[in-house]
């Protein structure tokens, strides 16, 4: 297996008619002072400025830098993107210290964003978004947006995509360095927005394209250890992975690659009949793999996976009976609309057993981007925090919560209806050695205030509300993942 086979998939990412232009028009017209707020545009970098502090006292020891990532700008005069995972990645970083906090953001400099600012018009065709006249694909690292999540590796930071190379930042300026190539002959190779890291700092990564996957190892610094090619046994969508201290667990759902369409989700067709398959594989041995069965659904996030001493994995992940979210949602929100039709994501708990079987739990908790207590990856582990919370006639979420896994309940803080929560970050306490003993960090939109604010919790108090919280003097568009850096 070559590289240009590997990617031969991958490159044709071709051309859907776009949405009307006077629709895209009339929804940017529409976003100051409601939830579109959440989906505009920044049209400039922003420089490094303070935040000012609403209330509380931040906590002692509380001192780094919050990276996030998401779509920063997503539509020109020209043409336009016509999907919320296509804009350009827009890098944020809220830096705390000495109880100060500040925020800053900044673009990364993609050859997506090079070529579309030139045309000025999106040509460049992505996850949603079709190509157009002028659009030169000679490899996925032509279409990476660089927008979806980042992954701090020794003096570096990566800006992640799905189906490209990671894009290596500057972490103190946040300007871009280069396209990383972990070896020159795997130049290009999908590296997932969703690395797995274990508690030791050893990273391991997928690169998905078709049925066929790569299996990135890297070193705490982010040195290649090795790269290995393997099957799959369909072309499943697949956005993020898990992992036990022993093995990789891939959730293969009904979600499958039959064409290269128009733009890449256009190839992919929901077979619910087909049901999930979820694989796990030895990280000492490739080739040992075990095939579980569970009931059709579609899934982006889930979270760290551990095994117990009888050999049984367990995993949560936010899991929908469809994806209509991403094949409408997300499009819709572009134009100003509601996200009629796609079911919330709820929290649900699986279990794979030495004998073959598998079972899934679902919860009525409404959830998205599940994260936890990094310290205990791939080990067994107790707290789950993810974004929860629904206001009506909107999209995404208002609330953070907790979920107990051992007493089986959850604590749960709502904003209400004037903000737009992000995903919530955990990071210890220092010298502390137990789980979810710490603070989390929730960057949230205040619809009202028209800012970007920051929210810090007590991480076992959830319901107490914030301890303190920053408001910053811009409103940014809503991100998608982001992490931690302790100073």
């Amino acid at each position: 297996m070559n590289r240009r086979s590997f990617l031969t998939a991958g490159v044709g990412l071709a051309a859907l008619a776009l949405s009307p232009e006077a629709l895209q028009a009339a929804a940017a017209n529409q976003m100051a002072g409601d939830w579109r707020l959440g989906f505009a545009d920044i049209e400039a970098d922003i420089v490094r400025a303070p935040m000012r502090l609403l209330h509380g006292r931040p906590p002692p020891g509380l001192a780094g830098a919050l990276y996030r990532n998401g779509s920063g700008k997503i539509r020109r005069p020209g043409r336009s993107a016509t999907h919320w995972f296509d804009g350009d990645g827009l890098i944020r970083a809220f830096r705390i210290h000495d109880g100060a906090a500040t925020l800053e953001a900044r673009f990364v400099d993609t050859p997506k964003r090079r070529r579309d600012t030139a045309a000025d018009a999106v040509i460049t065709p992505g996850f949603g978004t079709s190509s157009a006249p002028g659009a030169s694909i000679g490899s996925p690292d032509s279409a990476n947006a660089a927008n979806i999540s980042v992954l701090p590796m020794g003096e570096e930071l990566w800006a992640l995509w799905e189906a490209g190379s990671p894009t290596v930042m500057d972490p103190q300026t946040l300007a871009t360095r280069e396209v990383k190539t972990l070896r020159p002959d795997l130049a290009g190779m999908p590296f997932l927005a969703h690395p797995r890291r274990e508690p030791d700092g050893r990273v391991w990564n997928l690169g998905v394209n078709g049925d066929k996957a790569v299996v990135w190892r890297l070193s705490s610094k982010g040195a290649l250890e090795s790269a290995d090619v393997i099957e799959l046994p369909r072309a499943s969508y697949v956005h993020d992975f898990t992992a036990t201290a022993r093995h990789l667990i891939i959730v293969l759902q009904p979600w499958v690659q039959q064409a290269m369409g128009q733009s890449y989700m256009d190839g992919l067709s929901w077979q619910p009949q087909l049901g999930t398959q979820v694989l796990v594989l030895d990280k000492a041995d490739l080739s040992k793999r075990r095939l579980y069965d569970l009931p059709s659904f579609f899934c982006f996030h889930m979270g760290d996976a551990w095994e117990d001493g009888g050999g049984e994995i367990r995993f949560d992940a936010c899991i929908a009976p469809d994806p209509s979210f991403p094949l409408q949602g997300a499009r819709n929100v572009l134009l100003g609309e509601e996200t009629h039709g796609s079911e919330a994501s709820r929290l649900a708990m699986i279990t794979l057993k030495p004998n073959g079987a598998a079972d899934l739990v679902r919860t009525e908790m409404v959830a998205e981007f599940p994260r936890s207590d990094r310290r205990f990856a791939g080990q067994a582990r107790r707290f789950t925090v993810h974004a929860t919370g629904l206001t009506p006639g909107r999209p995404l979420f208002d609330a953070v919560a907790v979920h107990d896994w051992k007493r089986n309940i959850a604590q749960r803080f709502s904003f209400g209806p004037s903000q737009m929560i992000e995903e919530a970050v955990f990071t210890a306490r220092p010298g502390s050695t137990e789980e979810f003993d710490g603070w989390l960090l929730a960057p949230t939109l205040n619809l009202a205030a028209g800012a970007t604010e920051l929210h810090v919790f007590d991480a076992r108090a959830v319901e107490a509300g914030p301890i303190c919280a920053w408001r910053g003097a811009v409103a940014l568009p809503v991100g998608l993942h982001g992490v931690f850096v302790a100073a």
